[in-house]
C-alpha cells in the first residue's frame, strides 16, 4: 500500500510515553528528535525542564541523541542551547541527506536509529527512506506554522487509514 511509507512504526500520545525498554530490545541506540510540535510547540524558543529531564535520561539509558529539525539556525540553536546535543537546522525534510550526515556524526546505523516527530509527510516519510524505526506523536498542541496547518487536513485522512488498520 502507497501509504506505508507515512505510517509509523510506533505510535505514542507524547515523548514521553516512548517504550524505551522495547527500543532498547529492538536494539535502538540513537534517537532523532523533531523539534516542532514534537518536544516543544513551534513558538517556544528553549526546552522545558520535563524536557531537558527526558534527554538526561535517554542519555543515562545509553541512547545518542540528535534533532533533526527544518527550521532554521536560529530556532535550533537557541532550542539547543541548554540540550546541548546534536543538532541539525534546514534538514529538508523528506530528504535524507541531512539525517544520513547526522547518523554519521553520531556513529550509528539507521536500523539502529528511531525518528520521533508529529508529522508523517516530513517526519515518517524522511525515517522510512532512510530505513529508521518511525515514531509519531500527537502534536503537541494545535498551534501550528501556516505550511503545517495546510498539511494538517491531509495528514488525518492518512492517519484514519493508520488507526482503522492498527484497530486503534
Amino acid at each position: 500500500m502507497i501509504l506505508e511509507r507515512f505510517f509509523p512504526d510506533i505510535y505514542v500520545k507524547s515523548v514521553y510515553e516512548l517504550p524505551i525498554e522495547k527500543l532498547k530490545a529492538m536494539g535502538i541506540k540513537g534517537l532523532v528528535f523533531d523539534i516542532d510540535n514534537t518536544v516543544a510547540p513551534f513558538d517556544i524558543a528553549e526546552p522545558d525542564d520535563d524536557l531537558m529531564e527526558l534527554f538526561l535520561y535517554l542519555k543515562k539509558q545509553g541512547f545518542r541523541i540528535c534533532i533533526l529539525s527544518n527550521n532554521n539556525r536560529k530556532r535550533v540553536q537557541l532550542f539547543n542551547k541548554n540540550l546541548k546535543t546534536l543538532a541539525v537546522h534546514k534538514a529538508g525534510k523528506p530528504g535524507v541527506r541531512k539525517l544520513k550526515l547526522a547518523l554519521k556524526k553520531l556513529k550509528l546505523s539507521p536500523k539502529h536509529t528511531a525518528i520521533i516527530g508529529d508529522q508523517i509527510f516530513t517526519d515518517m516519510w524522511c525515517g522510512h527512506k532512510a530505513g529508521l524505526i518511525c515514531i509519531l506523536t500527537a502534536p503537541i498542541c494545535d498551534r501550528d506554522q501556516l505550511v503545517t496547518k495546510v498539511k494538517r487536513g491531509l495528514e488525518k485522512q492518512v492517519l484514519k487509514v493508520y488507526f482503522k488498520r492498527e484497530g486503534k
